[in-house]
């Protein structure tokens, strides 16, 4: 099918009233994983790389890759740089073949953050690349946080308003109460849907969701069984998610289910296995773990059956 940019699969998202999950992506086994589940639910997906990713894996090693797999599959899918901050990494992805960019300046001041978004919409502008802007600051809401500090690193719509008027990014990724990681909260989760609703009401570009994974209880049980530690780890619950969406939501960043569905079951293999030493029998389990995770974040996205094809 090719590769398409995030701006046109989210735009059929946000007509169609639907999310599409971005997947972090760090090997090869990871992505065919992410691949066979779109296959299998029939559904479009946002390959997501972060500039750590780019530094492990290579950049040209994953645009080829990315390119093979859509080069063999039905379904639409799009290569996306998450969470860029260098500008310089930026250009080489955009010359390298990917298809859309996340700038996130979100660590900088309101003007600091227009400015470097709008320079890099512009360089995306002349190679027809889309572009995710990032507005607030990723943490998660706790009980005991004062209203004033909450609102500071929490995405005001007034600004958001502004923020997408001055800079013409085509998705913006918004701070509600989400955080990144297996320890999203303290207490009870709570996310902010009075102040997503109002952001979404201000504007018509597609939203999205960053630090969006459930750790749901059985994968996490699983990982802990055979020897991770991770005491405390807690997501965003699958009706959050859905309320969400139902409020705006068109992109849902998810990494940590996939690592943790991932070094669950290696884990498992090399626990109960001890004499194994062939790597394709200790990453395949692995592989087929993320692929069950991925296939039921698509279920939960709504975005199973919605892969559109190309026109004749």
């Amino acid at each position: 099918m090719g590769i398409k940019t995030n701006r046109e699969l989210l735009t059929h998202a946000k007509k169609e009233g639907y999310a599409i999950g971005a997947f972090n992506i760090n090997n090869m086994e990871i992505l065919q994983a992410i691949i066979s589940a779109a296959e299998a639910e029939k559904s479009p997906v946002i390959i997501a790389v972060s500039e750590g990713a780019i530094q492990y894996a290579g950049l040209r090693y994953i645009v080829s890759m990315v390119r093979t797999a859509s080069e063999e599959v039905s379904i639409p899918l799009s290569l996306h740089l998450d969470h860029g901050k260098d500008l310089e990494i930026i250009r080489k992805v955009m010359e390298g073949g990917f298809t859309s960019v996340m700038i996130d300046g979100s660590h900088l001041d309101f003007k600091e953050n227009i400015s470097i978004t709008k320079k890099v919409v512009e360089m995306a502008k002349e190679r027809g690349i889309s572009v995710e802007g990032e507005l607030g600051r990723l943490k998660g809401i706790e009980e005991k946080v004062a209203v004033s500090e909450r609102e500071a690193f929490l995405t005001d719509p007034g600004e958001a308003e502004e923020f997408v008027e001055k800079t013409g990014v085509d998705a913006l990724a918004v701070a509600i109460g989400t955080s990144h990681g297996a320890y999203k909260f303290k207490g009870e989760p709570k996310l902010d849907f009075d102040r997503l609703e109002a952001i979404a009401k201000r504007l018509e570009i597609p939203l999205v969701l960053h630090g969006a994974s459930g750790v749901p209880q059985q994968v996490l049980e699983k990982a802990e069984r055979f020897g991770a530690k991770l005491p405390g780890a807690k997501g965003i619950p699958d009706e959050a998610i859905q309320k969400a969406i139902a409020l705006g939501i068109c992109k849902i960043n998810i990494d940590t289910d996939l690592r943790l569905s991932f070094i669950g079951a290696i884990r498992e293999i090399l626990m109960t296995k001890p004499e194994e030493f062939d790597p394709r029998k200790i990453l395949g389990p692995g592989r087929e773990a993320i692929r069950q995770t991925v296939q039921a974040k698509m279920r939960l996205f709504g975005s199973s059956g919605k892969a559109i094809r190309n026109s004749p």
